[in-house]
């Protein structure tokens, strides 16, 4: 049997970039010739924060999602790390922090960041690095998201349980799909939505193989509640202006409440979708991969890509897949308010965007603080749910 496990079987997305395994062999041929150091003369790695993008520079300027962390954590020791695509900074009590792409504010190209690439290329190189050991790390990822509004607010922040891939699919457009069905996505392996593929001989395709795999990135679950047991108390800012802009979303009295800390599950795609349809898509192929245990909440772009490299990255033994965290801030909701056009709401990120940097600077350094405030107990003992 073939296990195409973590969709690696369509990854498609080779047409638009190198595939992760051309890309680590790239990264191999920057450390060849390096020997790595014993273990007790690299440098533990406690605590990591890692952003998607930035703008311009990593301070005094635009924030991005890393640049509260930088600028209030004082990450201003500079690690340079062959092949990533900015250098591991860091302060004295232990947290360290990257971020995968930078959008430049100066005249001319900008990075191609919106690929998302960038993602697995920084967990590669962190890992390959012989300089650091991330055997031990505890890892937040965070970045801002679009939130479903049957499950939370604008400038909330969500730790998620699961992170759903959703590129690799199955197509049909919707105004050519037979009758009954809600939408045209469906599973590789199926001949309908939300169905999953069953283990067997594909006519036509795979050269005979069976066909085994999960869209699913499953976390430590009860990493997860840890970490939002310990940050649900922080008290995230409101607005007048989030005030007026979820007032709007009436019939989902969760979009209508103050930003706050949430458990929830989030859905990765490199297609950025919008709109009711889409919605209910999110929410069913969440529900589906998870074999119902996972709740869609947040979407973004770039997260199924770093659980990819990082899940490749454990198998070899260079980090804890168990000691990884999901954060997502809600930037803007997933589908317009009632009423209202999808064209009136689709990537409107202005009245969500800074709010969202701030809930998941707050909540991700109210964890990333304990982590480190305690570290006798934890650098051997994951933490679980208080309650």
């Amino acid at each position: 049997m073939v296990d195409f496990a973590h969709s690696r079987l369509a990854y498609g997305k080779l047409t638009k970039f190198m595939s992760n395994s051309l890309r680590l062999a790239l990264i191999l041929v920057l450390f060849a010739g390096l020997n790595p150091l014993p273990a007790a003369d690299r440098i533990p790695i406690k605590v990591i924060i890692l952003s998607c993008f930035e703008v311009g520079n990593d301070t005094g300027d635009a924030p991005g999602e890393f640049q509260y962390f930088a600028e209030r954590e004082h990450l201003t020791q500079v690690i340079e790390v062959p092949g990533a695509p900015h250098p591991l900074v860091h302060n004295d009590e232990g947290l360290y922090g990257s971020v995968a792409g930078v959008v430049k504010t100066t005249p001319g190209p900008t990075p191609d960041h919106l690929s998302c690439v960038e993602t697995s290329e920084l967990i590669m190189a962190l890992c390959l690095d012989p300089k650091l050991d991330l055997r031990k790390t505890y890892w937040i990822i965070n970045g801002i998201a679009g939130i479903d509004p049957l499950r939370g607010s604008i400038g909330s922040a969500a730790w998620a349980k699961h992170v759903v891939d959703g590129d690799a699919m199955r197509e049909i457009d919707d105004t050519e799909v037979p009758p009954g069905w809600p939408y045209g996505l469906f599973a590789i392996g199926t001949m309908k939505p939300d169905t999953l593929p069953e283990s067997n001989v594909q006519n036509g395709g795979w050269a005979g193989a069976k066909l085994t795999y999960t869209m699913d990135f499953a976390l430590n679950p009860k990493l997860a509640e840890w970490a939002y047991d310990t940050s649900k108390g922080v008290v995230l800012p409101d607005s007048d202006a989030l005030k007026a802009y979820r007032a709007r979303y009436t019939g989902f009295p969760l979009a209508q409440q103050p930003p706050r800390i949430i458990l929830g599950d989030s859905l990765g795609s490199v297609r950025y979708w919008h709109g009711p349809k889409r919605t209910q898509w999110a929410r069913d192929w969440v529900k589906l991969w998870t074999n119902g245990d996972g709740v869609f909440t947040t979407t973004a772009m770039e997260h199924q890509d770093y659980m990819n490299t990082l899940t490749d990255m454990g198998k070899k033994g260079f980090v804890d897949i168990n000691r990884v965290m999901m954060l997502r801030g809600a930037s803007n909701y997933c589908m317009p308010p009632p009423g209202a056009s999808i064209e009136s709401t689709i990537g409107d990120e202005s009245v969500g965007t800074l709010p969202a940097f701030e809930a998941d600077y707050r909540a991700g350094t109210a964890v990333a603080h304990e982590l480190l405030k305690n570290w006798a107990t934890y650098e051997d003992t994951i933490p679980g749910p208080k309650s």
